[in-house]
Parts: C-alpha cells; structure tokens; sequence
C-alpha cells in the first residue's frame, strides 16, 4: 500500500504541510495518492540516522552487504503487478518497458551482490617493511578503498526503477558501505515508496543499521538543496539536466566542507555518417536512427540528436529517408506535462535559429502529452558559429550537421561539448579517418562502431559518463560495478599491528581475495 509518506529510515512519517500528487500522462489526470514533502525536521533526522548507521555499516563484511542487496532485489521482485502498474501510472511508459527495467535494476543490485561478496574491489595494496634498506629503512603502508559516508541519490524523471530510488547510484553506494537517502523524484513518488519499501524490508531482514536508507520525498527544490547543504552528506548522485546537475554542484564546492558531485547530465550524443557508409548504407542506417531518434519517445540520455556527414547527393539522401521513415513511427507518450513541455519550449527556441530547416515534422492529429518527432538540418559553418545549436532537445528530436569537407567536421567534432556516447558510421574506410575518430575519442566516454547509442549495457566494462557536461567527473562512470568507485577513497594504514588491520589487508588473506603485495598480484598469505 502506498501512503504518500516518507521513509525516515524504517519509519514512515508526514509531519511537513507541503503536498502534491503524482501525475498519469497517459490519462492525462492526476494520481490519487496525497504525498508529504519531506520537512525540515525529517531532513535532519534522516541524516542523523545515515551518520549513525555509517558507523556500524562500514565495518559490515562483504558477504553481509552482499545478502542486503540481493534481498532488495527481492522484495523488488515480490512486489509483482503492483510496482509495474504504479511505474506505468506515474510515467505513461509501457508496461513491457517497466518490466525491462525491473529486471534491469534487480540485476544492477545482484551485479553489486556479487561484486562485495568476492570482495577484491577493495583493491588491496600491502608493502611491507623493510628495516634494512639503505639509506633508510621502509616502514609496512598498507592500502585499500574505504567508503565516503552518508550518500545523497536525486532520482531521475526518466528511468523511475534503474536510476532513482534502489537503482544503479543507490545500489553502488550501498555495496560500497556508504547509507543512502533518496530524494525521490516527485514524477514518480509512489514508485519510489514501494521501491523503498522494499530496500527498508530487506534492511531489516538481514540485520543492517536502522538508517542506512531513507527516501524523501519533495515536489521542489527545497529537500535536494537542504541535503546537499547538510554538513553531515558526503557525496551526492544525480541524473538529470545540466542546469540541476551544475546548480548542484555549485552548491556541494560552496560549502565550508565541499563535497564530491557525480551528475549524468545532457548530452546529443553526435553520429559521424562517413562518406562510404552514407553511399552504401545510407538507407537502411536512416531507418535504423529513424527508430533510435523515436524510441521512448527520445526520453534517453543517449538519444542521438546529433548526426554529423559530408554534404553531397548521399547525405540529402540520407536526410531524405530519415525524414521519411521518421513520420512513418507512432508517436508515444511522454513521461509528465513539465517534460512535454520543456521539450515544446526548447524545440521552439531551437527552431528560431537562422540557418536551421526542418525536414521533417509530424503535423498530424495526436494524443495529448504525446512528444511530435522532428528532424532539422543545418550547414557545418553555421553550426560552428552558433552555440545555441548545440543544445540537448530532451525528446524525439533529431539534427543533421552537413558539413563541407572532413577538415569542417572535424573542426565540428573538436567544438562539440563532452557527450556521453560518440558513433562512427563506416563501411570499410575507418583507417583514412583516424584524426575524426580521435577527436572523437576525446568529446566522448563510449564510442560505438556501426551501431546506435540508445540501449547502454550494463557490465564492468561500461562507461556511462564523459567529458563535462555529459558528467561532472569524466573519470567515473554511473554504469557497471566500476561505478562503485565513487563512493569510495583510498586510505592507508602505516605500521599498524596486524590484529588490529582490517580483514583485507591482514597477513593472513583471510577473504581469499586477490591483493597486491609488494608489487606483485596474488591470493596467497604474507
């Protein structure tokens, strides 16, 4: 049953005045649900909770972290039709779209699971002493990650299960022994609290401190600007707008304590359309950007909204087809009035800059909060020119950048801001354009051969971050295990008494975990 109210820890509470309601795009009404915005008094309390459960959570062992985030997944899964059904009331996404997800997000916190319980994360460095060198003696350093303390996590308007309140910032977190408090996104707050209730469960169940996550929740402003402020916050996760993302940051490096912020902002994702590939493919990869550009409406942070080529009869072509195959795809629902608005009102703006044509606008009859997808196209030294096209155009929005010659699109590539993802479409010519892919290399965290950017799998091998904007750190990524790299700092211990070391770092490797000592990598005992 879904109460409206806060997770202060395992307790649930409503004390503040402040309410709102969740909203059903699809039906264009709002939810039923009456929702209590978290007050001051529950801020306050739930960071006190998170920084006393730091105390005890840090030291809980790998194997114990490991059962608390596999019985998250859990209680996610013994939540059944009735997170997929609320998921689908608060988003307008589909259920077979809920249901993905779900099962993306249980499969983030097993990933993590696993991660803790073999427990070489940890990355355990041992140099041990030496009285006898010359000229002066080395002493035992020891080293390993140690996590940050208290975490906030700001859920993301568009993935309401894989990137708010248990998915992959929050699940990293946990794994690294750091407490979560969520500020839920108020989109989808009755997602959240099931969501929540499940972690809280599961906290109880496997014995975790009282206090190790709470969820808030906040139809402003007010609650995300509090936390971050709050003394006793360590690190703060966020996936959503440049604008919040930056405000955010700002605000965490203006504190008396400045505190790390890792944001997954905006990001147009380029595609560079190479000359063979727009000759020999150019059709069929028009049909297959014609659905990426479209797909959930262009709610992904990896949506390609920028397709880069050489003007000339093949890239017209190309134009051509897109905006052929693009009017022929239903339009689908977006996730919230706000949402569909914003996107009419930069669409608008974007629309107003000289230079730019539309070729392709869908004008017919359509359902209301349902996103029209646009293709524009503009020349290469106007784009250089103008910044403003430049922008993230949040839904199914779409540009093609023709440029003069490869030295322009180059210059345009090297000009573009960090972006999450960066593609290269070709068709046997990749080892003329090596300048292309490196400057590419260099915008970019993912690079993709031949393929779309929509879809971002979820592995150790992944990154999900970039160059700023598309992240606020470009060395981390928000995707994978890695991820969990984060919330964690090294810290070493010099000459201390073995009984007294952690279990990673003892003589006897008693977590069979794999450890660098004195430069070589071993499972074995000092």
């Amino acid at each position: 049953m879904i109460t409206g109210k806060n997770y202060i820890g395992n307790v649930l509470t409503s004390i503040g005045n402040k309410t709102f309601k969740t909203f059903n795009p699809q039906a264009n009404l709002q939810n039923e649900t009456v929702f209590y915005e978290a007050s001051a008094i529950e801020i306050d309390k739930a960071v006190a909770l998170a920084t006393a459960a730091f105390k005890t959570f840090q030291k809980i062992s790998g194997v114990k972290k490991s059962e608390f985030l596999n019985e998250i997944a859990n209680q996610i899964e013994a939540l059944g039709d009735q997170l997929i059904d609320t998921y689908c009331s608060e988003s307008g996404l589909t259920k077979e779209r809920a249901i993905g997800e779900r099962g993306r997000t249980i499969f983030q916190l097993r990933s993590f699971a696993n991660l803790v319980n073999e427990g070489s994360w940890v990355e355990a460095v041992i140099e041990t002493a030496d009285p006898n060198r010359k000229p002066i003696p080395k002493v035992d350093i020891r080293k390993m990650l140690v996590p940050l303390g208290p975490v906030v996590v700001f859920g993301a308007s568009n993935f309401p299960l894989a990137y708010s309140t248990a998915g992959g910032d929050t699940a990293a977190a946990l794994a690294a022994g750091c407490p979560v408090i969520v500020k839920s996104h108020p989109m989808h707050a009755g997602t959240g609290e099931l969501v929540a209730m499940a972690v809280v469960n599961a906290a109880e169940k496997t014995g975790m401190p009282n206090g190790v996550f709470s969820n808030l929740n906040s139809s402003g402003i007010e609650v995300g600007v509090a936390l971050v402020k709050h003394p006793n916050v360590k690190a703060v996760g966020f996936t959503g707008s440049i604008r919040g993302g930056r405000a955010l940051y700002d605000m965490a490096a203006q504190r008396p304590e400045p505190i790390p912020v890792f944001a997954e902002m905006g990001s147009v994702n380029p595609v560079i359309l190479l000359p063979n590939a727009a000759k020999s493919r150019g059709g069929d990869w028009a049909k297959t950007y014609a659905a990426s550009i479209t797909l959930g409406s262009g709610q992904f942070c990896t949506n390609p909204g920028l397709i880069l080529g050489i003007k000339g009869t093949d890239l017209s072509n190309f134009i051509e087809i897109l905006s052929e195959e693009i009017l022929k795809i239903e339009p689908s629902c977006m996730l919230h009035p706000n949402i569909i608005g914003a996107y009419e009102a930069n669409k608008t703006k974007m629309l107003a800059q000289n230079g730019l044509q539309t070729t392709a606008f869908l004008d017919k009859k359509i359902l209301k909060n349902y996103g029209r997808q646009i293709i524009t196209t503009v020349d290469g030294a106007t784009f250089l020119e103008n910044t403003n096209l430049h922008q993230e155009v949040f839904g199914p929005f779409s540009m093609v950048v023709q440029c003069q010659n490869i030295a322009q699109l180059e210059a345009v590539i090297s000009n573009l801001e960090g972006q999450l993802t960066g593609t290269i479409l070709a068709e046997n010519e990749l080892e003329n354009y090596g300048n292309i892919i490196d400057t590419l290399q260099n915008r970019v965290g993912r690079i993709i051969f031949n393929g779309v950017p929509t879809g971002v799998e979820v592995c150790s091998a992944m990154v999900h971050g970039g160059p700023y904007p598309a992240s606020t750190d470009s060395r981390f990524t928000a995707v994978g295990v890695n991820s969990i790299k984060r919330w964690v700092r090294p810290f070493c211990y010099q000459s201390w008494p073995n009984e007294l070391l952690p279990n990673e770092l003892k003589n006897e490797n008693i977590l069979g975990i794999s450890r660098e000592i004195n430069g070589n990598k071993t499972i074995e005992s000092l």
